[in-house]
């Protein structure tokens, strides 16, 4: 029987329902079965996950999702009723979930520091305005192929995991010259399609950990003081300016990819006041 016939037959809901499916997929390449999950199993893919780059409020979440499918697991005969009650995600803080990115004069000082004609600049500036530019996720960066770039219309497509379909974007002019000022000038010759690859051999596709180095380490470089660094600091100083730009909820979820306003919602508790003072959006004085 495979792992999608197993869920309970209640509704876990989508955000629960896509958690419960990687924890299963991992289990199977495991060798294991739903009804054979131990405690230690779940625990040992929580780690896993935080070492991934899930922070804690992310990793909270699984396991709430995970204790709900195992509830229902157990209630169905499946499985042990002690395991679900046994599930503990990471103690969070009041105000964990507030918007921890940069403030957006630091994230024009980020992307002015890679205007340099060294090879790596030149590609870190086309990552960097990617992630601030349309708050993409690392995932969403390195997924990105030569395809996705369509230069006769002027459009980003982005593959969106979560939701399973593919969003176009209107290519931001100082976007569109970096990527192709690193197509043009840095990118290595390969049969590869991806986007993004390693400057040096062997020539690979970036991952995600290669993003969160770059990022890291310009934001230590620049000594930008933010609760976090890493490449999900810039999604969210991205919506917190979008919400000092006056946008609405639904059109900073659209803008961010988000499935649901709850998980917009959380951007319109930063101080406006403050990020009133924000330069514009259009990125004038990058160059």
């Amino acid at each position: 029987m495979r792992m999608h016939q197993i869920l309970p037959v209640a509704p876990l809901g989508v955000n629960r329902i896509s958690t419960v499916q990687t924890f299963l997929a991992w289990v199977d390449e495991q060798g294991g079965s739903p009804a054979e999950v131990s405690l230690e199993q779940i625990d040992s893919f929580l780690a896993l996950k935080g070492t991934q780059g899930w922070c804690r409020v992310s990793i909270a979440t699984a396991a709430a999702a995970l204790r709900s499918f195992f509830a229902r697991m157990a209630a169905q005969g499946r499985c042990t009723t002690r395991l679900a009650a046994a599930i503990n995600g990471p103690r969070l803080f009041a105000q964990e979930a507030l918007p921890v990115g940069p403030k957006w004069e630091d994230v024009r000082r980020l992307i002015a520091s890679t205007a340099t004609d060294d090879p790596q600049d030149i590609r870190d500036r086309a990552i960097l305005l990617l992630l601030a530019v349309y708050g993409l996720r690392c995932g969403e960066v390195v997924a990105l192929t030569l395809d996705d770039v369509d230069w006769e219309c002027d459009i980003l497509h982005v593959s969106r995991p979560k939701q399973r379909c593919k969003q176009d974007y209107p290519l931001a002019a100082e976007v569109g010259e970096a990527i192709l000022r690193y197509l043009q000038l840095v990118r290595p010759h390969s049969s590869s399609r991806t986007l993004f690859l390693t400057l040096r051999a062997p020539l690979r596709p970036l991952v995600a950990s290669s993003l969160h180095h770059v990022v890291v380490s310009r934001m230590k470089a620049l000594d930008i003081q933010c609760p976090r660094r890493g490449p999900h600091a810039l999604r969210h100083a991205c919506a917190a300016h979008l919400v000092a730009q006056g946008m609405s909820l639904k059109e900073i979820g659209d803008h961010l990819g988000h499935r649901s306003s709850d998980a917009t919602r959380t951007y319109a508790k930063v101080d406006l006041v403050g990020l009133r003072q924000v330069a514009d959006f259009d990125l004038e004085g990058l160059q």
